[in-house]
Order: C-alpha cells, then structure tokens, then sequence
C-alpha cells in the first residue's frame, strides 16, 4: 500500500505487521490490545496463546534466530509487559530482531496509578536497540514501521509502546515497505591493512561468531579459511558459525569448548575475529588451558563499531559486515604470495593431531574424574552425564536445532553439540537465564517446522519453564525436551563442593516424573536411564514431532558435576566474626 487511506490505528498496526511479512505473534490474549487481535486472522497472523509471557518472548527470540526474520510478541499493560524483561534481557544479547509489543495505560490515565499501569518504557531502556512511543494515533504505522526496521538494522530488540487508546478511531494511513540496509564489508584501507597481515602470517587462525550465522556467511568464510588453509575455531556458544565437518574446522572456544580449538588458537601469529565481539566469557581459560594468544596480531570485524577493541586488544578492527568483509579479504588475497602457504603442511599436521586426541579424549571420558564425581557416582545406576551426552551426539538427526539452557549439564553439552548449518543451536548467550532454552526452541519449530527441534534442560530449570507444555499441547507444537534429571542444581552445586566445603543451601531438590507431568499437560513422556535406550528414544520422539506432538524425555543421570562455571567470579571465604569461624 502506497496511497493513503482512512482506516483505524488497529488496522495500521496490522498492516503494517504484514507489509513485515509476521505470520505469528506470540502472547496471552488481553483487553488492552484486543481491537487489534480480532483482525489478526484477516491478516493471515497466527496468534499463538503461551502460557506466560516470558515464554512469549523467548518464543518470538526462537523465532528470529532460527528464522532470520522478527520474532513478535504482545501482553496486556502492566503485568503482562514487566513479564517480558528478562526474555528481552536475552534477546538483546543473542542480537535478535525480536519486536515486542507494550500496550499502555489509557492516555488519558496515565500517571493516575490505576490499574495495571506501570512506566513502561524505562523498564526496558538499557535492553533495546530502540523504543517506539506511539504519541499520537496518527503516528500508529510510522512508529510501528520504524520498530521493524530499527530491529533488522541493528539486529536487537525493539519495543512498541502503545497507549491503549490509540487503538481506536479513524485515522489516514500510508503502509510503506520495509527499509532494509544492508551493511558493507568495511573501510577499505582497514580492509588492505588485514591483508597484509594475513600475507605475512605463518599461522593465522579464524574465530567465526554469530555475524557469520546472521550475515548468511558461512560461504565467505568457509573461501577465505580455505584460501589461508587456517583452523577454523567457533566463538562460545556458536557451535554452528562453521559446518564441523569441515576439515578446516576445530570446535568452539569458551567454556567447556574444544580443547583442539583452545590449543590451535594459543599458536596464531594472527586471528582473524569474524563476527564476533570477543565476549569477555568466551575466551576464559579452560581445561587448565590460558590459551588466548598474548602475541598474536588481532583482525576483529563486526557491524557495531563499539564492539572493535572493547574486550581484546586489536591490531586491526572493521567496522563492516562479516560476509561482505570475508568476501573482500578473499578478493585481495587471492593470487597473492602469502607466508601461510609455506607452512600449510606443518599447520595441517598439528591441526589434525589436535583433533584426534580431543575426539579421543571425549571417547573415553565417560564420567567426571574429581574425587567428589567419583563418590557421588559409584554405586549409582544412573547414567554418566558425559557418557549421556555423546550418545545423544551421535542420536540427533543430522539437521536438528538445538536450544541448551544455563546450567552444569546443558554447559558440559558445549564439548559435543556439532552442526553442519548455521541458525541450529540457540543457546541463552551472554545474559544466561534459566527456563530458556524449552521456549525458544518452541518458537524455532514454529518458524522452521521441517527441522527436527531439541532442548536439552537441567531439571532446575525445566521447573521454570515447564508450564509451556501447555502451549505446545493446544498450539500442537511438536519438539523433544531432554531433561537432565539429577535432583540438584548443578552449576551452584558445584561452587559449594569447591569453595564451601558442602556445605549445600538451596541446591538439593526432589522432582516428580517428569515424564508423567509431561502425559499430564497432554504431551508424549518417556523414562530413560540406560544408554542403549537414547537412541531409540530420539528416534521415538522425532518420529512424534512429525506428527505435531511434544516429548520429554526425562534422562536419568548421576550427580557428577563438571567443571566450576563462574570459577572466574568466586574466591574461597574468608570469615572475621567468631560465630562464622566455623563456616571456612
């Protein structure tokens, strides 16, 4: 629509929804955005009723991740929107254009402290890429169009907030089309200055983050690590910025990463940071491993120039998108005589020799080696975790999407998660909430519903999120949860085992069937505790996600816990009071 025309702030909302091609909302129906929900249909909008609206936006940010295309929720004012923090707290971090929609406090009550009525653009300030405020009905289509736009440009969340009578009335409306800006490889003599380098270096290493995967990439860099014959190492929580069967490729960084990737890495004369902020977590020494190259010359590229030599001293940063930036550095080194080349042979060697050693590592270690894993789990007739998670490796259908929750268990799974295609593994990044990872791989299946969809969650967690079986049981969404069920929280746990002397607080708990709740709300539940019944069970529930059915698969495991994951951000107690003597 080009032309102006007479229509309601409703409808200039929801065309404008469609002129952005949104095909589903997410939210929990409310009277304060209800004129526009009753066009939805007309619309071709799906309204997908959740169970709480954390779920909602957590379901939008799968959404956008598997889909690379905005995720959009909604909520009734107040409640209903605060529900939304901490969902949009981790969209912010993961960078999706994720669009949630605030209705408002009447216009004409506001500040008056009435019902349900909260300031609720402050709340969300420091976690958008931008803040929408329809001032005026007239303004409902612009504000709306620029969220959408504001979201894609500047891959992060964006917040439409709409007082709940601006819904209504009659108003002359233009739809314009999206405004897509596509970003460019960089400055050119940045460009000419990371050739050069690359031309001189002996041992260049590649670190693929999630630009790649939102750039559409993998091509560009999948050329340019070619062309250098340079390891190809994924930045935490990106296991699918690179295909890992790619003989160039060596796994992820961070914690519980390759410990091939760590040690390729602690070699580079120059890294080449494609994509990625170099987030302070993700380079964190690791299996006893300080493995960040101190002299080695840095290349980082990302579309946000606040982000070049934030973290990381740079020797060359470019502010350029990683595609088109991976493209460009191809083009000026092809044909060129570069040192890389000499050494190709003796780099190829020890890459390979790397990587044969971690796969043999992970081979054999089935079970946690500490004195306090070896107690806890003799005796026991449950699984290993680490043992659970290989199988699980090698069950998974090759094109499956994996969502991981925070936790000690989903982290372990950092070592075995490996993808051949980008926008499959959503992990819950930088702001890691628990309660994650079941929701948003229910918004992945909706956006990518021939895709095989996993949640690998602790049971502390799955107490979080839980409640979305009924969404997927009314909405007939059909994915498999895997809950690691060992009776504890296991990442805290662990900080009291090292720096408490156990003494626990908080960190035992008793579950019931899980996978009886999960036949309770109306979904599939299956039991398992021997290895030889995963694979089976995999199959079994991809077979019923075909079918539009959800399955928990409740994984019975030992309490063995992996290594300390804030190791970082805790020191062993010191007490001055006489009463807490005891306590050291």
């Amino acid at each position: 629509m080009s032309q102006s025309q007479k229509m309601g702030p409703s409808e200039a909302l929801v065309e404008t929804l469609a002129a952005n091609g949104v095909t589903h909302v997410f939210g929990i129906v409310g009277s304060a955005f209800m004129d526009a929900l009753d066009i939805f249909p007309a619309a071709g909008i799906e309204f997908v009723a959740v169970a709480h609206e954390q779920g909602a936006i957590h379901m939008a940010d799968g959404y956008a991740r598997a889909s690379g295309r905005h995720g959009v929720c909604i909520a009734q004012n107040g409640p209903g929107v605060t529900n939304f923090v901490t969902g949009v707290a981790a969209a912010y971090w993961a960078h999706s254009p994720v669009v949630f929609i605030t209705p408002e406090t009447g216009s004409m009550s506001l500040g008056l402290g009435g019902f349900q009525e909260t300031e609720q653009l402050p709340i969300f300030s420091k976690i958008t890429k931008y803040q929408g405020h329809v001032n005026n009905p007239k303004r409902m289509a612009e504000i709306t169009a620029r969220c959408f736009d504001r979201a894609m440009l500047e891959m992060g969340p964006t917040q439409l907030n709409i007082p709940r009578d601006f819904f209504y009335g009659e108003i002359d409306v233009t739809i314009t089309p999206p405004m897509r800006i596509a970003h460019g490889p960089g400055d050119s003599a940045a460009l000419d200055q990371a050739a050069d380098l690359l031309a001189t270096a002996k041992f260049p290493v590649i670190l693929a983050g999630g630009g790649v995967i939102m750039s559409g990439g993998t091509a560009e860099a999948i050329a340019l690590a070619e062309l250098l014959g340079a390891p190809v190492c994924n930045s935490y929580l990106h296991n699918d910025s690179f295909p890992a069967s790619h003989p160039l490729a060596v796994g992820p960084l961070g914690y519980q990463g390759s410990k091939a990737a760590m040690k390729l890495i602690a070699q580079a004369d120059v890294v080449i940071a494609l994509g990625t902020r170099l987030g302070p977590f993700g380079t964190l020494p690791q299996h006893g491993l300080d493995y960040w190259p101190k002299d080695a010359k840095i290349i980082q590229i990302d579309t946000d120039p606040r982000m070049l030599g934030l973290v990381k001293a740079i020797s060359v940063g470019i502010h350029g998108d990683a595609r088109a930036a991976a493209a460009a550095l191809v083009s000026r080194l092809k044909g060129r005589s570069m040192a890389c080349q000499a050494t190709a042979g003796e780099r190829t060697a020890k890459m390979n020799a790397e990587k044969k050693a971690w796969e043999s590592e992970l081979d054999g270690w089935t079970h946690e080696r500490d004195p306090y894993s070896m107690e806890i789990a003799s005796g026991s007739s449950h699984m290993h975790p680490r043992e659970l998670l290989r199988a699980l490796e090698k069950a998974l259908p090759k094109d499956a999407m994996v969502s991981t929750d925070i936790g000690n268990i989903c982290s372990v799974a950092n070592s075995y998660l490996r993808f051949d295609q980008p926008r499959s593994m959503f992990a819950a990044m930088s702001f890691g909430n628990c309660g994650y990872a079941f929701p948003v791989i229910c918004g992945a299946k909706m956006a990518m519903p021939h895709r095989p969809a996993f949640a690998y969650v602790g049971d502390g967690a799955w107490g979080i999120s839980f409640n979305e079986l009924l969404t997927c049981a009314r909405e007939k969404i059909g994915v498999t949860v895997i809950v690691f069920n060992n009776g504890q929280w296991g990442a805290e746990k662990k900080n009291h085992v090292d720096f408490y002397d156990r003494r626990y607080q908080g960190v035992n708990f008793e579950s019931p069937s899980w996978a009886g709740v999960a036949r309770a709300f109306g979904c599939e539940g299956i039991t398992v505790d021997k290895l030889a019944d995963v694979a089976p069970a995999i199959a079994q529930a991809t077979k019923a996600q075909a079918e539009g059915r959800t399955t928990v698969i409740e994984m019975m495991v030992t309490k063995e816990l992996g290594d300390p994951f804030r190791r970082d951000a805790l020191s062993k107690p010191v007490r001055w009071l006489k009463k807490y003597k005891d306590y050291v």
